[in-house]
């Protein structure tokens, strides 16, 4: 039901727009885009815009995917259940090809029940599916004071719900800078701008293949 829905309002859209000609003359493709949907990680909370991992990713794109754009979409204090309510029209306005998902955080740190946290993440990677778009599902991991049996059910949706959508997932986002204090700002929530580009590095091992249509 959610995936016809999808594809009603994306036909009822019209057409993708396309990327301008070429200086040489040759007609170029339509242009593709990388959709992410994420918080204050992605979002470059505390940071200009362009130092964020998610700029330095389309910079890295620019260079080496010609044709390819991205979209952040990323809200600072954004929990799943927001991410789920904007979901399907950013897939109708944005059209993309590829959606990344980076949410959870916020629903951790306020203790949200881990199966509200998977079902708004199940509605998200379904309804970029609908739209014919490759889902790459980045995971967060909460520190163990929330207590084990918390930790480890969050923890479990990412891989339970790419193994159940047969996604490309990325576990843990912070997995390069996680034991590294120095990579955080005051708050120790958010890295600062050194650490960035090792963001983008570890994303990128999973993102980079889902380029190639």
């Amino acid at each position: 039901m959610l995936a016809s829905l999808v594809a009603l309002l994306l036909l009822l859209a019209g057409p993708a727009r396309a990327a301008p000609a070429q200086d040489d003359g040759v007609e170029t493709a339509g242009t593709h885009t990388v959709l992410v949907m994420g918080d204050s990680l992605s979002a470059a909370y505390g940071l200009s815009a362009d130092e964020g991992w998610v700029a330095l990713t389309a910079d890295r794109i620019a260079e080496r995917k010609p044709g390819w754009e991205v979209v952040n979409a990323s809200i600072s204090g954004e929990t799943t259940d927001g991410g789920a309510a904007r979901i399907v029209g950013a897939l109708v306005r944005h059209r993309p090809q590829v959606v990344v998902i980076a949410l959870g955080a916020n629903d951790g740190l306020r203790g949200l029940p881990t199966a509200r946290t998977a079902a708004n993440l199940a509605y998200m990677i379904g309804a970029a599916e609908g739209a014919g778009a490759r889902v790459l599902l980045i995971g967060m991991q909460m520190p163990p004071n929330l207590g084990a049996a918390y930790t480890q059910a969050f923890a479990g949706n990412y891989p339970m719900l790419a193994g159940r959508f047969d996604t490309a997932l990325l576990p843990f986002l912070l997995e390069p800078i996680a034991l590294d204090r120095n990579a955080y700002q005051a708050d120790n929530l958010h890295p600062v701008a050194a650490a960035q580009p090792k963001l983008r590095d570890h994303v990128w091992t999973e993102l980079a293949p889902l380029l190639d249509l």
